[in-house]
């Protein structure tokens, strides 16, 4: 049995609906400015790769992308410089640690790109040569791209407040430093700051969905059918994402969810159905491993529905439906 979109959309309107009593979890507090949003907001869009839309609740309320920039930083940094260089200076395993642990892998390098130390290594790669401004505006700019909107914004006082409550980030890079992981000449607050201005981009999930599409459809955006990262890039984006993507409870994710994606403290998780469509959920109570609750719940109940699992395809389960014939 298959389900079209329409009858997808008002599932997700069920399940919206539902969650809404849901009040478990805690907004984030160690960045100060990120304990100022409204805990009660909540959105679910889905974009597929054929250019169908749909949102549910605060689907306009913006929130900062944080973590949810790394799968760009590392595919940029793909981009310019291939995967055998950038993955002399950062690993591709799980860590099993917090996302901002200070702890390197047995060569003294960060373990993968989707982790805080990663994603410092990966803007380090990023428009080496530029100065500051127009190495931000190429991470603008594949935004930009990828969601074809202009919404995607800056929040400067997020990026103050992660900037002022940064000790672990920059010791992050000082212990990369000591262990000459960094390309030769990197400029280590250059960087870093890129790495905090990059966390503060903002859009809503309506714009982020089109982003995950984009993943979903090997790197180009489903609303203008341009390419904006190979598909090459787009797949080993994807399997990090996979593997490491979901913080400290990433193996529990592949597991049970079986999807590409990637968190943000700020509340929000972007999911990519390769081939399909992307989902982007924002609710900025989190989880212990600062996952927002309330998206995890959104994906779970998809999944049991759905044949959205990596491996649903082998079961052929005939209680779950297919998504859209």
């Amino acid at each position: 049995m298959s389900v079209n979109f329409k009858d997808f959309c008002g599932y997700l309107a069920e399940i919206y609906q539902d969650l809404q009593l849901n009040k478990s979890g805690k907004v984030a507090s160690y960045i100060p400015e990120l304990k100022k949003v409204n805990p009660e907001q909540f959105a679910i869009s889905v974009c597929t790769t054929d250019g169908q839309q749909f949102s549910v609740g605060d689907y306009k309320a913006r929130f900062c992308m944080q973590s949810m920039v790394k799968p760009v930083l590392y595919a940029l940094a793909l981009e310019e410089n291939g995967l055998s260089h950038v993955h002399k200076h950062v690993g591709r395993e799980p860590s099993g640690k917090n996302f901002n642990e200070l702890t390197l892998n047995d060569e003294g390098l960060p373990h993968n790109p989707m982790i805080n130390a990663g994603a410092i290594m990966s803007c380090s790669m990023i428009k080496r040569k530029a100065n500051p401004a127009s190495k931000f505006n190429h991470i603008m700019k594949a935004l930009h791209e990828l969601s074809n909107s202009q919404k995607i914004t800056f929040n400067n006082a997020v990026y103050n407040s992660e900037k002022d409550t940064a000790d672990r980030n920059y010791a992050l890079g000082y212990f990369m430093r000591e262990h000459h992981a960094f390309p030769k000449n990197t400029d280590l607050h250059q960087t870093l700051n890129l790495y905090f201005q990059a966390c503060s981009i903002e859009l809503n999930t309506e714009v982020l969905s089109v982003i995950a599409a984009g993943f979903a459809n090997a790197g180009s955006c489903p609303l203008t059918r341009r390419e904006v990262f190979k598909p090459e890039t787009t797949k080993n984006c994807l399997s990090l994402m996979y593997s490491c993507g979901m913080y400290d409870y990433s193996g529990e994710w592949a597991f049970s969810i079986g999807l590409p994606a990637k968190s943000g403290v700020s509340g929000g998780i972007y999911v990519v159905v390769p081939d399909r469509m992307g989902i982007a959920i924002y609710s900025p109570r989190l989880d212990k491993h600062g996952n927002s609750l309330r998206a995890i719940e959104v994906c779970k109940r998809l999944v049991e529905k759905y044949n959205l699992h990596n491996y649903d395809s082998i079961l052929r389960c005939p209680n779950k439906i297919n998504l859209f014939p």
